[in-house]
Order: C-alpha cells, then sequence, then structure tokens
C-alpha cells in the first residue's frame, strides 16, 4: 500500500492544519497538500494527505473513510498515480498539428 491519501468532499473552509490534526491520530503525518483553484484561490473541495508509513496510510483510511467533518462526510483511499505523460496534446492549434480542417484546406484542382 502507498502511503498518499487522496481525501475528498472536504468543506471549502477546511484548511491544512485541521486535515493534519485529524490524520496525525492516526500516525506520523508527512505532509498535507488541499487543492485549490489556481484562478480564485479557493479550495476545490479535495486534497492529498501523506503518512509516513503504509501501516499508519491504512489505518487512516479505516478511522476516517465517511467520517463526518463540518457537515460533510469524507472519503479517503490510496491516491492513484496521475499520468503526466501523454503521447500529445488534445485539440486546439499546437506543435502537433491538431484542430483546423474546414473548406479549401489545399490546393483541389478538381473542383475548378
Amino acid at each position: 500500500m502507498a502511503n498518499k491519501l487522496y481525501v475528498g468532499n472536504l468543506s471549502y473552509s477546511t484548511d491544512e492544519a485541521e486535515l493534519q490534526g485529524i490524520f496525525a491520530q492516526y500516525g506520523e503525518v508527512a505532509s498535507v497538500n488541499i487543492i485549490t483553484d489556481k484562478m480564485t484561490g479557493r479550495a476545490r473541495g479535495f486534497g492529498f494527505v501523506e503518512m509516513a508509513t503504509p501501516e499508519a496510510a491504512q489505518a487512516a483510511i479505516e478511522a476516517t473513510n465517511g467520517m463526518e467533518l463540518r457537515g460533510r462526510q469524507l472519503r479517503v483511499n490510496e491516491a492513484q498515480e496521475q499520468n503526466r505523460t501523454r503521447s500529445r496534446p488534445r485539440g486546439g492549434n499546437d506543435s502537433y498539428g491538431g484542430g483546423g480542417g474546414g473548406y479549401h484546406r489545399g490546393e483541389r484542382n478538381d473542383r475548378y
């Protein structure tokens, strides 16, 4: 089991210190990161807690998944690795030639 946990359904007013205090009851907390919106800086309602050991992570999942915090039931499980190596970006005008199309894309002598 990995040590990094996903914590979802957080109240927007929950801060990292509060989250650390809750998870510290189940073992040493290595880091806490609540995800915020890039434009507004407001919390997005989820975050990640990294526990020092797999045993502490498992204990934290069992104790906090479904726990009520500020009127919301937490969803806590093992964090999944994000795949950051896409073969190419999607759509739009990029260096891979995505997007475009349309009428008269190139010379077509058979029409005129």
